[in-house]
């Protein structure tokens, strides 16, 4: 699968279709934006949280842009707000398929539990858990938490909880949850599938513009992640389109590997007996 370095991201150049067949076989997913990229510049254990995901995938039109101007395009944008409702589309018919939604608000989520259920036609989201404000700081709260996963019997963990939180919390507890095989990490998705927040029309999504219109909408929320960071981000760019940026991680990451070895080793991922679904791709293409 070609990877597209983008400053010190690697990001998978692969398709929706691609990526939900693929995710037969289980599997990580992140969706880096340009907030990721700016985190990952300064968060060494984001950093190394990122390394462990199976797939990363474009969530954002401005890296596609940029990758363009590198001379390294991408594929296609595959957003969590995207992936999330194409996913349980593709695969509504497969009683193997059991959602976990973990995030947002106690009656965001569990309207979102009810909403994805009704569009698909089962109930393919077991169950729905709001965690509290700094849970991923409480061991006690994540060990009831895992708990509630395994007792569900989902299979799928989709978290919205905000990064860089909901990666490395996946990372932290992921062999603990016995019966989940796929993990995706999306996002404001459960506020979106609850109708609790509108996204932006179609055209500003596919444009690149739907960073604007969700900081209209929530300009004290969101205002220093997509101001603050606009002008280091392209300043970065430059840097690695003059081949001078560096990863400010790879001095650690050399000093390590000489110190211990390099484990290249990756989990092996269960496979998931899916059954095959033959409307996916016009599924798909009706889609946002």
């Amino acid at each position: 699968m070609r990877q597209i370095n983008l400053l010190n991201v690697a990001i998978h150049s692969i398709t929706m279709l691609e990526l939900l067949e693929s995710l037969r076989s289980g599997g990580v997913v992140f969706t880096p934006n340009v907030d990721h990229v700016m985190k990952l510049q300064r968060d060494r254990k984001f950093y190394s949280v990122y390394q462990e995901a199976d797939y990363r995938v474009c969530d954002s039109k401005i890296l596609m842009y940029v990758s363009n101007l590198l001379g390294t395009p991408i594929k296609e944008k595959i957003s969590g707000s995207d992936l999330f409702p194409a996913f349980y589309h593709y695969y509504q018919y497969d009683q193997n398929i059991k959602i976990f939604l973990l995030g947002s608000e106690t009656q965001v989520v569990k309207q979102a539990q009810k909403n994805v259920n009704a569009k698909v036609g089962r109930n393919i989201v077991v169950a729905a858990h709001s965690p509290s404000f700094g849970f991923e700081k409480n061991e006690q709260e994540c060990q009831k938490i895992v708990e509630l996963i395994n007792r569900s019997q989902a299979t799928v963990l989709a978290i919205g909880v905000g990064a860089p939180k909901q990666e490395i919390w996946i990372a932290k507890y992921r062999q603990q949850l016995k019966h989940i095989k796929v993990f995706l990490a999306i996002g404001a998705t459960i506020d979106f599938e609850a109708g609790n927040i509108q996204r932006s029309p179609k055209w500003m999504s596919e444009i690149g513009l739907e960073w604007l219109y969700r900081l209209v909408n929530e300009p004290k929320r969101l205002w220093r992640r997509y101001i603050l960071s606009a002008v280091p981000f392209l300043w970065l760019i430059l840097q690695q389109r003059l081949q001078l940026y560096r990863n400010p991680w790879s001095a650690i990451e050399l000093k390590n590997s000489e110190k211990f070895g390099i484990n290249d080793q990756k989990k092996d991922s269960s496979s998931i007996n899916l059954a095959t679904n033959h409307k996916s791709v016009s599924i798909i293409k009706n889609i946002r």
